[in-house]
């Protein structure tokens, strides 16, 4: 598991540390045990006494603590040790800082959706192990950037010539009817090839709500920011991301004009 088991040790060390539990059990040892001194040598030989030696105490071990479930509120030691292996794997959560915040849960989300697991936004086993297996995506594309949206997942891929560089939780449409000045429409995020053509630097005030810094690649469908982005479908159609992943998107060009997008 190389270094990854570091990670899970660590944060349970940490635990420890934090609750209060670290405790130092030591072993009784025999060496130095006085003996009986030797008697002396009797005038007629004859047999003597082996000296008795009490047996040592049986040595005792306390297991080490499971690693604590993490949540929102979250703070220490471990909650770093998670963040950084995050990034390491390539699930985008912000800067490290010890915090269980959202952006730290956005990123357990896809983590969890790769994985295929309960999508509870918390770290407990079986998160703890995607996390120790380095639990990844694949990529569909092979060469030149690209922005991937797997519909299945509900996960936001940029992709290097087939190579995965982050992935974001993401809301896509919820396939659902709705009703908009008296008609009706599906909430669906068409799979397809598309292509980044129109952009916003700010708040888009769209007749279904509110988009922050949207990326425009099929029509009214865009990569935007949201308050709210649900570790399912939930969107009219676009696909949602955090705000301050948005920001990030744009603050490092990471989906500049022209950017094709593949949806599938």
């Amino acid at each position: 598991m190389r270094r990854v088991l570091a990670i899970v040790v660590a944060a349970a060390t940490a635990l420890t540390l934090v609750s209060g539990c670290d405790t130092d059990s030591g072993t009784p040892s025999a060496e130095g045990t006085p003996t009986a001194a030797p008697s002396a040598q009797p005038s007629v030989p004859g047999p003597t006494a082996a000296p008795s030696t009490p047996p040592s105490a049986p040595a005792t071990t306390t297991p080490p603590a499971p690693p604590r479930k993490l949540k929102v509120g979250a703070e220490g030691p471990d909650v770093l040790a998670v963040q950084r292996r995050l990034t390491e794997l390539g699930y985008w959560n912000g800067k490290a800082d010890s915090k269980f915040g959202d952006s730290t849960q956005q990123a357990v989300y896809a983590l969890q959706k790769a994985a295929g697991i309960g999508r509870d936004g918390t770290i407990g086993p079986k998160t703890y192990q995607a996390l120790a297996a380095g639990i990844r995506p694949k990529a569909k594309s092979t060469s030149g950037r690209l922005v991937e949206i797997d519909l299945k997942k509900q996960l936001l891929m940029l992709v290097d010539n087939g190579r995965i560089t982050q992935i974001l939780n993401t809301s896509t449409g919820s396939n659902e009817y709705y009703q908009q000045k008296g008609e009706t429409y599906l909430a669906d995020t068409p799979p397809g090839k598309f292509t980044v053509g129109r952009q916003i630097d700010g708040w888009r005030n769209a007749p279904l709500g509110l988009l922050w810094r949207p990326k425009y690649f099929n029509g009214g469908i865009a990569v935007h920011g949201a308050g709210s982005v649900p570790p399912y479908a939930a969107s009219h159609g676009c696909a949602r991301v955090s705000i301050a992943a948005m920001n990030w998107l744009w603050n490092s060009d990471a989906i500049p004009l022209k950017t094709k997008v593949w949806v599938y």
